[in-house]
């Protein structure tokens, strides 16, 4: 099968959305479909290769292809669109289309099905409740119009109706575009995924965390600091624990939050207990998280975080084989089970999160079976994984387009 993937970022990027989208793209890849991923092109002055930058192979079924972007943010949106639409137009191109921008896929949707392949959009969250929420959960968003609102809106509405096929990342997010916009048909619900241990292509452990001592435990944290990912509410706990220590991985020093959670960490006078290990080449956070001897996805309850998400770390953790404690929240829910393959606590909780660190350092017997049922759990969420259930929607997707084979009636595809 031939796929134009569309993602309207420079490249390679250092947030989740950019793993995520070259993970997927090349676990695709690898089951023998050609791939080409259209991006923008590189930002740094000497533009890096992304198979190193995110520690994969280059694959012969895997081409990336620079869309020609300039000018403002705006100009580089519609030069980015209307490339995207002149690549997407004729039918023997490709055999599907394939996109997590809802404004992408909503252009791309204008065009009848009779000019370009089938779409598959991949959701990742309502986008008027995600825009409408982030400026009180991201310092740098800026506060969403009404107009821009009503037009997600539209967006949304269009894309649910118009995709010959679509994926969300948790069931929560799948019930509610069914709640709102009603039922439809090629549907399937495909988490997020991680590299399993054997296959990740650097194991970098850190000295200073190397040796374990239950006095002294290391409380691990991977991503992005922003406020609804819960980090102040991990260093607040963390000011709770006079013994245990802290190892916060990711954070951009161009970005104000990095210097938000120092500040705070200073303020709660845990700073010499804690580590910010700033920005880290994807395929090395394995490593630095095996360091630590308890792992901590500490989401308050959000317009993202309650049913939207499904976090790269989470996934991660598993497969580091360390015991997690993680908020209980529904779209966490849906991977983790509580007192199984992870300690589930009150959301935005710091005394919780306390309690379920100190309980597992006293219990190494808890904490090492929790690690290993998580590690066995999470071979369900390789990345492999995820390209298999993407290739059986995909596959529905184009036996059911007009005029490109069986003409198979639709149905929801569930990944459990």
């Amino acid at each position: 099968m031939k796929i134009l993937y569309f993602a309207d970022i420079r490249f390679p990027l250092e947030r989740a959305n950019g793993i995520q989208t070259m993970e997927t793209c090349w676990a695709v890849a690898g089951r023998n479909h050609q791939v080409t991923l259209i991006v923008r092109p590189d930002t740094h002055a000497s533009p890096r290769d992304p198979f190193d930058y995110y520690g994969l192979a280059p694959l012969d079924t895997l081409r990336l292809e620079r869309a020609p972007v300039r000018g403002s943010a705006a100009a580089r949106r519609a030069s980015y669109l209307a490339f995207s639409i002149g690549r997407a137009v004729g039918r023997a191109r490709a055999d599907l289309l394939f996109t997590r921008d809802l404004g992408v896929a909503s252009a791309l949707l204008r065009l009848p099905l009779s000019m370009r392949p089938p779409l598959v959009y991949e959701s990742h969250g309502y986008a008027p409740e995600v825009a409408g929420a982030l400026p009180a959960l991201v310092s740098t968003a800026r506060r969403s119009s009404a107009a821009k609102l009503a037009r997600l809106r539209r967006r949304e509405a269009r894309v649910w109706r118009s995709a010959e096929g679509y994926v969300t990342i948790t069931r929560g997010l799948e019930a509610e575009m069914r709640r709102r916009f009603g039922e439809r048909v090629r549907v399937a619900v495909v988490p997020d995924g991680t590299r399993l241990p054997d296959s990740r292509s650097d194991d970098t452990i850190s000295s200073e965390f190397h040796v374990r001592d239950p006095r002294s435990p290391v409380v691990g944290y991977a991503g992005h600091l922003y406020a609804w990912k819960g980090v102040d509410v991990l260093l607040e706990a963390l000011a709770r624990l006079p013994g245990a220590r802290g190892l916060v991985i990711g954070g951009h020093d161009r970005e104000p939050d990095l210097a938000r959670v120092k500040t705070l960490a200073e303020r709660l006078g845990i700073t010499p207990r804690v580590i910010f290990t700033g920005l880290v080449a994807p395929p090395s956070v394995g490593g630095l998280l095996r360091t630590a001897d308890v792992l901590a996805l500490p989401n308050p309850a959000s317009a993202i975080s309650t049913q939207f998400t499904s976090p790269l770390k989470l996934f991660e953790y598993m497969a580091a084989g360390r015991p997690i404690v993680a908020s209980d929240l529904p779209a966490i829910r849906e991977v983790l089970r509580d007192e199984v393959t992870a300690l589930l606590v009150a959301p935005g909780d710091p005394d919780a999160l306390a309690k379920a660190i100190v309980r597992l350092s006293a219990d190494p017997a808890l904490a090492s079976t929790l690690a290993r049922q998580a590690a066995a759990a999470v071979t369900d969420f390789s990345w492999k994984r995820r390209a298999e259930r993407l290739e059986a929607l995909f596959e529905d997707v184009v036996r059911g387009a007009p005029g490109r084979g069986l003409g198979a009636r639709g149905r929801a595809i569930r990944a459990e």
